[in-house]
């Protein structure tokens, strides 16, 4: 038997039912039973957000738009059938199920936001982010409680929404970094300039907005208490608190990481230490009155972000916190959104104050930003950013609704609004804002328009340690030299994991590292040792950048732009190991393609095929290193002959060019044709008397001619370069295109770096700075000027 007090106090006594259901066949509906309906709940909530994302995420709505209009459209519905269930057969006041579980779902979630929050933003913003984010802070909040004063007392309305009128104004106003970070990851503007200063400013922003929440929630519940002081008590047992996580349990999460050997997975143990850390944190917040997610948030701050602690618990957390238990919320919020209690003269005063609050954010964010100099447009899509409200938002407005700060009513219309409001925004500045416009480039960086013996600029991607000897034979292969020195930036590209906002570090020499760096620190290491070999003719600059796969090239191509690149060296997403295994990622091939289509400069992806003998440098080598040259014609075959011809006055370096021409009766050249002759005779001038260069001219037909050309060389050499692309319409490449299987390494580089080729030589595929300002290098505005020597009309002879 079951017992439940009625309200006047009588006992009510009803037969004990069973959580769970025999099943259909046994004559039992699973819907009247809690077990199948939590299960039900669990799987449409889910599939639902799933849906919605799926649908509207390329629309450029964000994952919060999609999981909350999950929510008011699946809510009713589901929350309806369970609290029918519940007044058949548990008639008391207990909680739903469900949302014992999004209740559970959101303290996680909320611990995974503190996880990821990076605190030492707060410790060197910059000015103009500070401006940005105090502005953000206080003209709306200003503003809005400004207005709400004035409507207040010029208009009528409901006695519930006077009463609540400023806190409305108030809560519209707040913002939140978590919010800030997810709607940029959303928009892959994460590594953008906008993107940066965003994350910088809606730290300030959120904090301040943080500390009024906790203030105002603090002193709402000190009101209510028949005791005196409360309000005093209350604010000592939160310093407890954080003296606790800070001094007591920060230290020894550091203890558990400091147990953890490199490149080594945290311990089990320590994981169910955090989370009985969470649900300690959770019981204590309840205990001394305040919100059970007060405490989560505050150990989720003090946690060490990044790897190996802060990445391990997001890793076992993130997945089904935001895939299942965030849309079970959701939906909850959205049931208790009821649009039989909005009126009309309601929604429009709480509208107004929410659009002014969103615009007051975005004035906020512009003015400093124009002070500073900052395009008006840039400035305008800062303020965008910057308005934007999310899960953070509603949690808000959710804890002011259960202390009756604000109506059901006006929390309805403020979560409806937060949707609407967002929803708009995030498409205009998606598909408005193109960030890679900042890369392009107004001169030519390219190797063959440097001057002979300018310095040469590169800039080495590595993702992996193994790839560090493969990237230094190739730099030693460069040649630099005294009157040629180079200049190489060296960026080690980490995937982001364990925090909330992109990373990126210059390694200046005795750096300070931390713990989620150990692995860059090697890669750095090798190449100081080897710019102090160079002794002068080298200069390397290391950083390493940690961002999301989807916007990494942003980095690059900022970098890129910054340095006066002329050549950004990829590493090819398939590559060898040490231990002589392969290795892929789908992900690293998008971020190549991904800077081969922004990069301000030439790019070259390398294929590297000897990983396990490069580890004795190439200078030390008794044996000449072999380098071949594929020149078919185009732009992109010239830029890889000017690296080569640079490659070739290295003393240990053999080369040879072969050159594929077609047999023509026609003494006239097309103006491409014209470029690659004089590309030819540059080269034949500069390295005639070079024994160790060799010029190969091969009149083929067709592409099978090519084809069988580069089976017989292909093996002779160390190191094989060819251009990505080749001159337009070309004899030569027909048949080609069916057998391309990787676009970005062109026809002929494809055939060479195929798994079912018999190439085992790297390779190196360039590709010359694509566009000038915006522009095309092969539009008539940038055809290459003529140089002042005559044009051969005959073919150049075979040099031996």
């Amino acid at each position: 038997m079951s017992v439940f007090s009625s309200p006047n106090k009588s006992k009510i006594c009803l037969p004990h039912k069973s959580s769970s259901s025999k099943g259909i066949f046994l004559g039992d509906n699973p819907f009247r039973f809690p077990t199948p309906l939590l299960l039900a709940q669990l799987s449409l909530c889910s599939f639902f957000a799933a849906v919605l994302q799926f649908v509207l995420l390329p629309l450029g709505e964000t994952v919060f738009a999609a999981q909350i209009l999950a929510g008011i459209l699946l809510g009713p519905a589901v929350m309806g059938k369970i609290h029918q269930f519940q007044d058949l057969v548990y008639p008391s006041e207990s909680s739903y199920i469900g949302e014992t579980f999004s209740i559970f779902g959101v303290m996680l979630f909320l611990f995974i936001v503190g996880v990821k929050t990076d605190l030492n933003f707060l410790r060197q913003p910059g000015r103009k982010a500070v401006a940005i984010g105090i502005c953000t802070f206080i003209v709306p909040l200003a503003l809005n409680l400004l207005l709400a004063l004035i409507v207040r007392h010029s208009v009528a309305m409901d006695p519930n929404l006077h009463k609540s009128l400023l806190w409305v104004a108030s809560f519209q106003s707040l913002s939140s970094f978590h919010v800030i970070v997810c709607l940029l990851a959303d928009l892959n503007l994460l590594n953008s300039e906008i993107g940066r200063l965003a994350i910088s400013s809606s730290i300030i922003s959120g904090t301040c907005s943080w500390f009024l929440a906790m203030i105002i929630f603090t002193a709402k519940q000190s009101m209510e208490g028949s005791k005196q002081d409360t309000l005093l008590l209350l604010f000592f047992f939160v310093a407890c608190m954080l003296i606790t996580v800070i001094y007591v349990l920060r230290p020894l999460m550091f203890w558990m990481i400091r147990q953890t050997t490199n490149h080594k997975a945290i311990r089990e143990s320590y994981v169910i230490a955090v989370f009985l850390m969470i649900l300690g944190c959770a019981m204590f917040g309840e205990i001394m009155g305040q919100h059970f997610l007060f405490g989560p948030i505050i150990l989720g701050m003090a946690v060490p972000d990044g790897p190996p602690l802060g990445s391990a618990l997001l890793t076992k957390l993130e997945c089904i916190v935001s895939s299942v238990l965030v849309p079970v919320y959701f939906v909850i919020s959205g049931a208790r959104i009821d649009f039989s209690l909005m009126h009309s003269r309601n929604v429009a005063i709480i509208e107004l104050l929410a659009f002014l609050g969103f615009l007051w954010k975005a004035v906020g964010a512009m003015l400093p930003s124009l002070y500073c100099r900052m395009p008006l447009s840039d400035s305008l899509y800062l303020g965008l950013i910057m308005s934007g409200q999310g899960i953070m938002d509603v949690l808000v407005f959710e804890r002011a609704r259960q202390l009756d700060l604000i109506s059901p009513e006006s929390y309805s219309i403020m979560v409806l609004s937060a949707v609407l409001f967002t929803g708009i925004m995030t498409p205009i500045v998606k598909f408005s804002y193109m960030p890679s416009r900042r890369y392009a480039a107004y001169k030519r960086r390219t190797i063959q328009h440097s001057a002979p013996h300018a310095e040469l600029r590169m800039l080495a991607c590595i993702h992996y340690q193994d790839q560090t000897p493969s990237i230094l034979n190739l730099l030693e292969a460069s040649n630099p030299t005294s009157k040629s020195p180079i200049c190489l930036y060296v960026i080690h590209l980490v995937e982001l994991t364990g925090r909330a906002a992109p990373l990126f570090v210059a390694h200046h020499p005795g750096g300070r590292s931390t713990s989620h760096l150990n692995q860059s620190d090697h890669i750095v290491n090798a190449f100081r040792i080897y710019e102090q070999q160079r002794h002068g003719n080298l200069m390397v600059y290391p950083f390493t950048a940690i961002s999301p796969y989807a916007s990494m090239h942003d980095d690059v191509c900022a970098l890129a732009l910054e340095k006066w690149v002329s050549i950004v060296i990829l590493p090819f997403h398939t590559f060898q190991t040490i231990q002589g295994t392969e290795g892929s990622a789908n992900s690293i091939r998008a971020v190549n393609r991904n800077i081969l289509k922004m990069a301000p400069c030439s790019v070259g992806v390398f294929v590297d095929r000897d990983t396990q003998n490069s580890e004795a440098p190439l200078s030390a080598s008794p044996d000449l290193f072999s380098i071949g040259v594929i020149f078919l014609g185009g732009q992109d075959d010239r830029e890889a002959l000017a690296y080569a011809s640079r490659m070739a006055k290295h003393p240990n370096v053999s080369l040879r060019v072969v050159h594929f021409t077609v047999p023509s009766n026609n003494q006239s050249y097309s103006s491409e044709q014209e470029h690659d002759i004089i590309m030819i005779k540059e080269f034949m001038n500069a390295n005639g008397k070079n024994e160790l260069c060799v010029y190969q001219e091969e009149v083929v037909k067709d592409s099978v001619g090519v084809v069988t050309v580069i089976h017989k060389v292909e093996n002779c050499f160390d190191l094989i370069l060819v251009g990505r692309h080749h001159a337009k319409d070309s004899p030569l490449l027909v048949g080609l295109k069916e057998w391309n299987e990787f676009p970005e390494l062109g026809f002929i580089g494809d055939m060479l770096a195929s798994s079912d080729s018999n190439c085992k030589v790297s390779v190196l595929v360039v590709q010359q700075q694509a566009c000038v300002d915006g522009n095309l290098l092969d539009t008539p505005e940038y055809i290459l000027e003529q140089h002042s020597s005559a044009i051969v009309d005959m073919p150049l002879s075979l040099v031996k």
